[in-house]
């Protein structure tokens, strides 16, 4: 299938194909929401819609308990940066999930499109929130860190390129973790997220966007191949990876795996 480039209600009903060339990523292909003439409407329906699916498919209750939980105090301020934060979905779990377990949490919310930002900043700010336009080479720059930084579903979305440089700047603002969440590309995956979402086909980019952001993730091997020195890959239940760094703790040799 053809990078799809128009973002009417017909181009979002068009059929995806059942059974897509997953032997390699779908690099070619471009995400509706990725277009800057998408439809504003659907594209701000599609960020309403991510707290709910983003909650059935993208496990972060799970790497909140297991790896951010442990590193958080009660009385001492954690400062966390989620890059690449859209509508500010992960930013509001994770800041609530904190409160309600007595944390001290600083959450910083950076996406450098005008579109996130502003569907982000109309919601309410939870207290403990701060949403801004930025990218992390403007982060870098502005001589910035954060105890921990992550990202969701941000790294399939980037090139060579520019996936190189946000794990670099990643890796300069970290002083302690870092966890990249996204797909794992796989079969099972792709069948069983286009019979869930398809209620979402025509009123937002859900359904679609989806599907392609399967067909251009990686799989556990193909991180580990482009992960620089010092990185893991952690497999979790169903269809995801965390590309996780621990700062100050450089492995040998490439980045490793292991399952979760």
């Amino acid at each position: 299938m053809s990078a799809i480039r128009t973002s009417s209600a017909a181009s979002i009903a068009v059929r995806t194909p059942w059974w897509p060339d997953l032997s390699r990523r779908g690099v070619d292909l471009v995400e509706l929401m990725d277009d800057p003439g998408c439809d504003l409407g659907l594209l701000n329906a599609t960020y309403r819609a991510f707290p709910v699916v983003n909650g059935l498919v993208a496990g972060w209750r799970r790497v909140y308990l297991r790896r951010l939980r442990p590193v958080l105090s009660a009385e001492k301020v954690t400062r966390l940066l989620d890059l690449g934060s859209g509508g500010g979905d992960l930013a509001r779990a994770l800041s609530d999930w904190s409160r309600r377990d007595g944390l001290a949490l600083e959450v910083v919310a950076v996406d450098p499109d005008d579109r996130a930002h502003a569907f982000a900043v109309s919601r309410p700010v939870p207290p403990g929130v701060e949403f801004r336009r930025a990218s992390s080479t403007e982060l870098v720059a502005a001589g910035e860190t954060f105890d921990v930084v992550v990202s969701n579903h941000v790294l399939h979305h980037l090139d060579d390129e520019a996936r190189a440089a946000v794990l670099d700047d990643s890796s300069r603002l970290a002083t302690r973790l870092v966890l990249h969440a996204d797909i794992e590309r796989a079969r099972g995956a792709y069948l069983a997220y286009r019979a869930a979402t398809w209620p979402w086909r025509t009123r937002s980019f859900v359904h679609v966007d989806g599907l392609l952001s399967i067909r251009r993730s990686f799989t556990a091997d193909e991180l580990i191949d482009v992960a620089p020195r010092g990185w893991r890959v952690v497999r979790q239940w169903p269809f995801r990876l965390l590309l996780v760094r621990e700062i100050g703790t450089d492995a040998p040799g490439g980045a490793g795996r292991a399952d979760a």
